[in-house]
């Protein structure tokens, strides 16, 4: 562990005043006084004044200005043998040195020393030297911590983290599942390895990439690629840190970024979460924010200013790229916009292969399989699916992944932590009859998405849970698909009153009924499913940041808005008839599969349609992909 020199100095100051301290009081060097006290006896000044008119005083030194003094006498008692005494004498007599003079007596007097005064100047100078050095010491060691005082100068200084070369130990080798992205910016990282190849056809390199896409699809792992690729100088940053409290800051932030980066050219810019300080000027309720949008001002004037930035390029990060403004997205500021989206059936599986390689899978295991039963996964989501296993795996105390452990964290990372199952009530027996309703329903019928499982364990929020598996890549639904989605999500509450009554229904239908209420809203104001005619209604993008949703005026008048009204419940009415209907009709059906629910607490999807096609006839569903619901 490295130790700085500034806290080993810190902590030293105190050891060297102790040290002073202790060499001054063992090794202050010796004065008058001290010489006085290395006599033997003493003498009384009456004994003093008697032995000098007897005339047995040999020698006698004065110290201290003559309050003290060291006498040698014969002693009259020990046989006339000399003697050696201190004696303390009166402050005032002055008369005492005639009297030494007159009886002829050897004597000195030794002054004081005055190194006791200056020791002391000293001792009371260190006190003031040590409270001085260890606060200059604690504001220098403050200028290293964000926000503290020593950063009172500094606050326009880009806090982008920089290096010259970024050793991320991420290439594209290990971005997998975005196949078209890494593409693009493959070519960005050519074009700064080999530029001359572009130019010499009239190319100029692009100024700014902006990656969009919904979170966890990998723009931030494309970034760290794409700065371990490159092999030239590398700034990050987030967009949230440009913006402080104080007005201007941001914008002296963004002219510092750009400084350095002149200074490093060719480099790359990675700004995170642009949208932070990107957002539209102006658009708020009630005005905008000043120090975003001069943030925003100076971040286009160094873009695509009147000065340019040669060799500088742009990587930028958002998954909200309505809410940018316009002057940002144009040519010349991002020429490119990259759209990294949740991958495919093959994307899954690369990823799924990157993120497999540290782990140890059982070899029953197929990492195909896994890749089919995870559509719309991002790759964020495969990631964390392959870790939850590892988890699981770990705490069983198994050597390897099985499909238990596979099953068991692409149920967690779908619906939740796995609760307390519930005891056998009536609450589990109604719990139980609402979600073989939405099993029942959407296995009957033809649109519907293929039931993976029906479990009574609660998982999160939900005391029951219902999983379809939609089907592989499906980009366009049709409105056959989306009424048999409401008519499978009214199924719930289609079971509960077909079978304990109108007056027992639950509260349980709750986010079905607004799942159902959506759906249908959409089908009659965006895609023209109704009576209405082919009319787009309403717009989908409003946000209360940007001046809609709270104030917005109405697009169509009150009749139309009634007859909307009218349409959507239609829709939802005949979605909940149908449900009733096959309930109704499957009543024996539903009995057994609620008892066979009830006693296992999970049916696998493939075990229950081979359990109501002995009661009625399954549609074909299976056949995009009959190996994963096997």
């Amino acid at each position: 562990m490295k130790i700085s020199w500034k806290v080993l100095a810190l902590w030293s100051l105190p050891v060297v005043v102790i040290v002073l301290l202790f060499w001054q009081g063992l090794f202050t060097p010796t004065t008058s006084s001290s010489f006085a006290n290395t006599a033997n006896t003493r003498m009384t000044y009456g004994r003093f004044l008697e032995y000098l008119g007897s005339d047995r005083l040999l020698s006698v030194d004065l110290f201290d200005g003559g309050r003290q003094a060291i006498v040698q006498a014969n002693d009259p008692d020990i046989a006339n043998r000399v003697i050696r005494a201190r004696v303390d004498l009166p402050e005032n007599s002055p008369d005492l040195i005639a009297k030494l003079r007159d009886a002829k007596i050897s004597f000195d007097t030794h002054p004081m020393n005055n190194n006791g005064a200056i020791w002391g100047f000293l001792s009371n100078l260190i006190f003031p030297v040590l409270l001085l050095a260890s606060l200059f010491f604690l504001f220098r060691r403050s200028n290293n911590i964000p926000g503290g005082p020593g950063q009172a100068m500094n606050f326009g200084k880009s806090r982008a983290r920089f290096q010259m070369e970024a050793k991320t130990d991420i290439t594209f080798d290990d971005v997998a599942g975005i196949d078209e992205a890494k593409e693009e910016l493959q070519e960005v990282v050519t074009f700064l390895k080999q530029p001359e190849k572009f130019t010499a056809v009239g190319a100029r390199i692009p100024k700014g990439v902006l990656l969009v896409g919904p979170p966890g699809t990998g723009k931030t792992l494309l970034a760290k690629a794409i700065a371990g690729e490159a092999g030239v100088p590398f700034f990050s940053i987030s967009g949230s840190e440009f913006v402080e409290m104080f007005v201007g800051v941001g914008a002296s932030r963004v002219r510092d970024l750009f400084k350095k980066a002149k200074e490093n050219a060719p480099c790359l810019i990675f700004i995170d979460e642009i949208d932070a300080v990107g957002r539209q000027r102006g658009a708020g309720i009630g005005g905008g924010n000043d120090e975003r949008e001069q943030t925003l001002n100076q971040l286009l004037t160094e873009m695509d200013g009147f000065e340019g930035n040669t060799g500088i390029i742009i990587i930028a990060a958002t998954n909200r790229p309505d809410v940018l403004d316009s002057a940002l997205l144009r040519p010349g500021r991002f020429d490119r916009q990259v759209t990294v989206d949740s991958p495919d059936f093959n994307g899954r599986l690369a990823i799924l292969e990157v993120h497999a390689r540290n782990k140890k899978i059982a070899p029953e295991v197929s990492i195909e399989s896994i890749a089919r039963r995870t559509p719309g996964f991002s790759g964020a989501d495969l990631a964390n699916l392959l870790n939850e296993a590892a988890i699981l795996t770990a705490r069983r105390r198994k050597e390897a992944i099985t499909l238990l452990e596979i099953d068991d964290a692409v149920d967690r990372v779908v619906a939740g932590m796995e609760g307390t199952p519930l005891v056998d009530s009536k609450s589990k027996r109604l719990i139980a009859y609402h979600e073989v309703g939405h099993a029942l329903v959407g296995t009957v019928i033809k649109d519907h998405d293929p039931v993976q499982k029906v479990t009574l364990i609660p998982r999160g929020q939900a005391q029951g849970l219902t999983w379809f598996m939609p089907t592989e890549e499906q980009g366009l639904v049709t409105r056959a698909q989306l009424m048999a989605r409401i008519a499978g999500a009214m199924g719930g509450r289609a079971a509960e009153e077909e079978v304990f009554g109108h007056d027992e229904v639950t509260t349980g239908a709750g986010g079905d009924l607004q799942q159902v209420t959506e759906m249908a809203r959409q089908m009659v104001t965006r895609f023209g499913m109704s009576s209405l005619g082919p009319i787009s209604l309403e717009n989908s993008n409003g946000e209360v940041f940007l001046g809609g949703g709270l104030m917005s005026r109405s697009e169509y008048s009150e009749s139309v808005a009634t007859r909307i009204d009218d349409q959507v419940r239609n829709i939802i009415e005949e979605g909940h008839k149908i449900a009733r209907k096959l309930v109704r009709d499957n009543r024996e059906l539903v009995d057994r599969l609620v008892d066979l629910l009830i006693e296992r607490e999970s049916i696998a999807g493939e075990e229950f349609r081979q359990i109501v096609a002995e009661y009625t006839e399954v549609p074909e569903k299976e056949a995009f992909y009959p190996e994963i619901l096997a």
